[in-house]
């Protein structure tokens, strides 16, 4: 479309990347979370909550509530701060990861999950992919590097908003991506795995309250 026809705000029904399979998936992974919450929070204030239930409470909304962020991104064309937003999903939904696995290092969460002593977001890929015993060859810090220049915006950051412009040139987006297929493509990728994650965590966190569920 010509610059005269975008919208200021689109909407589902002609959003820019509208059809495309990765982003289906991401829908369908969206609202899965989205009606699970919606089963297991309440029920939430009806239990004696442990201290891992109680991060949990915290962290799988945040969660949700930042892939929302995402998705409303693509929706409007802002591919780059989608990608950058990553790196936050990504932090919290490891560490619901790291804590479902190492249960005692709850006590760093309650201590406020300090800098100093909490482990980074590489440590915690690299325990987890140690413990259930990977073949892949990636260490912590190859697993982040990407979301850590993203984020820092240290020079390879460059790709993720790059554009074509007029006369075969090429510049940097600083506003809304629209023709880039492949890079919604990447952002839904990345995003859809950790939303499965997040239903899987709800389930983990909360049996008691699943098992009730199945049985209604």
């Amino acid at each position: 479309m010509s610059e005269k026809d975008i919208p200021v705000v689109f909407t589902p029904d002609n959003e820019p990347y509208l059809g495309r399979e990765l982003l289906f998936h991401f829908d369908q992974m969206i609202s899965c979370c989205l009606e699970q919450n919606s089963l297991v929070a309440p029920k939430t204030h009806d239990i004696n909550l442990n201290d891992s239930q109680k991060m949990a409470c915290q962290v799988i909304p945040q969660s949700i509530s930042i892939a929302l962020s995402i998705r409303e991104l693509i929706r409007q064309g802002y591919l780059f701060g989608g990608h950058v937003l990553v790196r936050s999903l990504t932090e919290r939904v490891m560490i619901l990861l790291y804590l479902h696995t190492f249960p005692e290092k709850i006590i760093l969460w309650n201590d406020g999950w300090k800098h100093n002593k909490a482990p980074s977001l590489a440590k915690m890929f690299e325990a987890i992919k140690n413990n259930i015993d990977t073949d892949t060859k990636l260490k912590g810090f190859e697993m982040t590097a990407h979301l850590n220049s993203l984020v820092h915006g240290k020079p390879d950051s460059a790709l993720w908003n790059i554009v074509k412009i007029e006369d075969n040139k090429i510049g940097h987006a600083p506003s809304k991506i629209l023709n880039n297929a492949k890079l919604c493509d990447d952002l839904c990728s990345e995003v859809v795995p950790f939303l499965v994650i997040i239903v899987s965590m709800v389930c983990a966190y909360f049996p008691e309250i699943e098992e009730k569920n199945i049985k209604k």
